[in-house]
């Protein structure tokens, strides 16, 4: 399971289909470079996203 603290780049690495549900928000993460260091909650307040529920929606789409 991730939480808010996780680390983008961590996330995507260990999960590429993580980039699914950043994609269907709109963000392109796998070619920014910010995802080198910011963290899921981070890049969420970043672009005006709930970072609850940006987790949540990951965890539901990991879990499939």
């Amino acid at each position: 399971m991730i939480g808010k603290s996780t680390p983008i780049r961590d996330l995507l690495t260990k999960y590429p289909k993580a980039a699914e549900v950043f994609a269907s928000k709109g963000l392109g993460c796998l070619g920014c470079s910010a995802a080198m260091f910011e963290t899921i909650e981070e890049g969420a307040l970043a672009h005006g996203l709930d970072p609850d529920k940006l987790v949540d929606e990951m965890n539901a789409a990991l879990a499939e």
